[in-house]
């Protein structure tokens, strides 16, 4: 018989283990460093028991929140705000709701393998200008594995979570949409708690926790090998994690010294939307509700031959396109390109706070 005990037990350990992860060699000795390090453990843990152990009815489903601003996965987007809803492939599904301001919205299908190798299989996808909106922003979009008239989500048998990615331009002006999900054809009311379905969540919330925390690690130190820029990484690595099959990802890996800049200047091709963010060595993003780590085609100033320079450094040295290193000497990084005709790659370089201020001044 399942025994929720010993499930929790297990769910326990597993973390304990995870923890492990943190005091890897490989991970920088700075006391913050490690301490965002446990910080993120237990925001994963936050995450997976509201995806594995709350939403895990697929008759009933809701949107809930698995990134926000205070949990954080794989570089998430300071401008996005994510919806989620747990699901079964192989039933059907009614999202209705309307689409707000936002200019930026993209659905899609994924069978969530975290708690397994990591990954996060595509199985269909709607992006903004292939989904017929009615004339006040109101939609309907059936999920299912048979195809259907209109608006429709393709879903295989092993779908497990709905994904809605909505970005701003200007947080001040703009506003998100709002969803809901129901299954049709379902019962008319949840069935009492499983203690087997309890049991199956803790083992599975235990194993996302492992499977993010190390994927994103892996992450990291593959950036690192080519410190201080933007290499050219094949993007089917990204999309196995749930990346959007329209946008570009540009990671970075940056170590800098207290007393220096790093700078980053290239030329935005046409795209629907692009944004660069500072994030930490987990791959979470800096604080975005009290600091200047990121920027997007809205608020970037743009110079008149087209190109943008971002200045990264601890302190505001009087200059458009600034980013707050966050007390930090060394992190992770990332530019997306949305739509774009072309992706190209930011050149970097290293300069001392006194170069800054010279080459400012002339």
């Amino acid at each position: 018989m399942t025994n929720p005990a010993e499930a929790w037990k297990r769910f326990c350990d597993k973390l304990e283990q995870t923890g492990e992860l943190i005091l890897d060699e490989r991970v920088p000795k700075d006391p913050l460093i490690q301490a965002e390090g446990f910080r993120y453990l237990s925001r994963l843990t936050k995450l997976a028991l509201e995806q594995y152990v709350e939403a895990t009815d697929p008759d009933f489903p809701f949107f809930y929140a698995l990134s926000h601003e205070t949990g954080k996965i794989g570089a998430d987007n300071p401008d996005n705000r994510y919806l989620n809803a747990s699901i079964k492939g192989d039933c059907d599904y009614r999202i209705t709701g309307t689409k707000g301001s936002m200019p930026y919205f993209s659905i899609v299908a994924n069978a969530m393998r975290y708690h397994i190798d990591g990954s996060a299989h595509p199985t269909g996808s709607l992006m903004m200008d292939e989904i017929a909106w009615g004339p006040n922003g109101e939609v309907e979009i059936i999920a299912s594995c048979t195809p259907q008239e209109g608006n429709w989500l393709r879903l295989e048998p092993d779908a497990s979570v709905i994904i809605i990615r909505q970005s701003y331009m200007d947080r001040v002006s703009e506003r998100p949409g709002e969803f809901k999900i129901e299954r049709i054809g379902g019962p008319e009311r949840p069935a009492p708690l499983d203690p087997e379905v309890l049991c199956a969540g803790l083992d599975r919330a235990a194993q996302f926790v492992s499977g993010v925390a190390r994927t994103f690690f892996d992450w990291a130190l593959l950036f690192k090998e080519n410190t201080n820029s933007f290499p050219d990484i094949d993007q089917s690595m990204f999309q196995k994690a749930g990346g959007a099959a329209d946008i570009y990802y540009a990671h970075a890996y940056w170590a800098i010294q207290p007393d220096q800049a790093w700078i980053i200047e290239v030329s935005p091709p046409e795209c629907d939307y692009w944004n660069f963010q500072f994030d930490n060595f987990w791959m979470e993003s800096f604080d975005y509700r009290f600091r200047e780590v990121t920027l997007n085609k809205h608020t970037a100033k743009v110079r008149p031959d087209g190109t943008v320079r971002i200045v990264c450094c601890a302190n505001n040295p009087g200059v458009d396109n600034w980013i707050d290193t966050s007390g930090h000497t060394e992190g992770t990084a990332l530019i997306r390109w949305v739509g774009a005709d072309h992706h190209p790659l930011p050149t970097t370089r290293i300069v001392s706070i006194s170069e800054l201020a010279r080459e400012l001044g002339e």
